[in-house]
């Protein structure tokens, strides 16, 4: 009975052994014995992650975890791949359209992620957002990164459209590209107009007076306080409905000669 014990003992020892020896050898310095430890069918999810904290890991071990079906199973480890600085374009694309949406929106977000592969996650998010649910949506339009509340500046819910507006990483620059589209809404118009900070923008007034959604009395308003030159160019290229347009064009010509400049 001792002796079985004893052979239990051993042979449960035998594992832990091993799963020490690869712990030492993904804190190696030599980029062959770190890329056989990373393709080692032993590899946890514990010691991946541990690997994948070195930011000196060689692409070529890199490109053999990802590969290692043991570890890639568990997302912490997905994810962290993606997001090394050191992981090969063709490995870290195709993980990409792996993830879920907020494990994008958090790539994304990441500082130390290579500025492509953010661009890859915000086009794989964009890209899904029809599909995502309204809830989700509106969590991405206040939390998620310029790109992607952008694209949700053009969404048919007032409530998200509204978050996307207040989002800390939108520019001036996204409203105006959002208010040139075709697919701007009324609404989206309308919050621009009133909002506190934006609609007091000169690009974005200009921008504004360049759509054909913008109320009439909105239009004069904004019109007062261009420049005759600014407001001359941007009506000679808006799509204002052609009644506020000429009454804007109106405006522009009986304005005293002193502030035609």
């Amino acid at each position: 009975m001792r002796s079985n014990d004893q052979g239990s003992s051993a042979a449960g020892a035998a594992p832990a052994q091993e799963l020490g020896d690869l712990a030492r050898l993904i804190h190696d310095r030599s980029p062959e014995v770190l890329r056989a430890a990373a393709a080692d069918r032993r590899m946890t999810e514990d010691l991946a992650l541990a690997l994948l904290a070195r930011r000196d890991l060689p692409a070529e071990a890199l490109e053999q975890l990802a590969k290692n079906q043991a570890v890639m199973k568990h997302r912490k480890v997905f994810n962290a791949i993606v997001a090394h600085l050191k992981t090969p374009r063709h490995v870290s694309v195709p993980i990409i359209r792996r993830l879920y949406t907020f494990e994008l929106m958090h790539l994304a977000l990441t500082p130390m992620v290579h500025a492509d592969i953010k661009v890859a996650a915000e086009d794989a998010l964009i890209a899904r957002l029809e599909s995502v649910a309204a809830g989700e949506r509106l969590t991405l339009s206040k939390r998620s990164s310029g790109a992607v509340a952008a694209a949700l500046l053009l969404d048919s819910e007032r409530r998200i459209v509204q978050a996307a507006l207040a989002n800390p990483q939108m520019t001036e620059t996204w409203i105006i590209r959002a208010l040139m589209n075709s697919k701007a809404s009324a609404a989206l118009v309308e919050m621009v107009c009133n909002h506190s900070k934006w609609s007091l923008r000169r690009d974005i007034r200009l921008a504004l007076l360049r759509n054909d959604k913008i109320s009439m009395a909105k239009a004069v308003f904004f019109a007062q306080s261009l420049p005759s030159m600014a407001l001359r160019d941007v009506l000679h290229h808006s799509n204002l409905s052609p009644n506020v347009r000429e009454y804007l064009l109106r405006v522009l010509e009986e304005r005293p000669q002193g502030i035609k400049q």
